[in-house]
């Protein structure tokens, strides 16, 4: 039963997350949309394995597969994704669609690589731990600003105990059966952090009429 609430939390989190930014993205400049729509990609993927993660406990369909997918791209392409995101709108820097591009087909690249040459453990977690650590630093960023401060480092503890530790000497991830309710915990002060970071739009609203 547990295993089905977190499967819909993370559902609810990771959709409401998505149309969240989704629907503040109209708000933003050209600048932030491509950074502001790989921070919806990621959501969407988290809300995807959620998602059939719930027609797989509560109506028995074959979705095992597609769940396991869509929780290794979340944890492969979106939350690094996510991490990237956040770096560049609290330093309000400005990446072009393509650079935007090249970003995500590098991730998937990687992944691959690892994957052939046997690294995948150790690749999920540094990747883990490089994407929670760039989610904390956007937050301390803005620094005396605590509810951004704080959101950074809960949104990064929570990202930091989603990446499967087998085959590292440190030993397995004793939060493992709960990788689905910190994802679902994580999706909104995430979400929330990443709308309340600087970015272009400030500034662009900043400037005299």
């Amino acid at each position: 039963m547990y295993e089905l609430l977190q499967a819909t939390l993370l559902t609810v989190t990771g959709l409401g997350s998505a149309i969240w930014i989704g629907t503040a993205r109209r708000g933003y400049g050209e600048p932030d949309q491509p950074a502001l729509f790989c921070a919806l990609l990621a959501f969407s993927l988290a809300a995807g394995s959620g998602a059939c993660a719930v027609a797989r406990l509560a109506f028995d369909l074959d979705t095992l597969e597609a769940e396991r997918w869509l929780m290794q791209a979340t944890l492969l392409l979106g939350l690094p994704l996510v991490g990237v995101v956040a770096l560049t709108l609290s330093r309000q820097w400005i990446w072009s669609r393509p650079t935007w591009g090249r970003i995500v087909i590098g991730l998937c690249a990687f992944f691959e690589l690892a994957r052939q040459l046997g690294w995948s453990a150790p690749y999920a977690f540094a990747l883990g731990l490089l994407s929670a650590l760039l989610v904390a630093y956007a937050g301390v960023l803005q620094w005396p600003a605590r509810l951004q401060a704080g959101a950074g480092l809960a949104g990064g503890a929570l990202m930091l105990v989603l990446p499967p530790w087998t085959g590292l000497s440190i030993g397995p991830n004793p939060l493992s059966g709960f990788q689905q309710l910190w994802l679902a915990l994580a999706c909104p002060v995430i979400a929330w952090l990443l709308l309340n970071l600087p970015g272009n739009l400030r500034e662009e609203r900043s400037e005299p009429a």
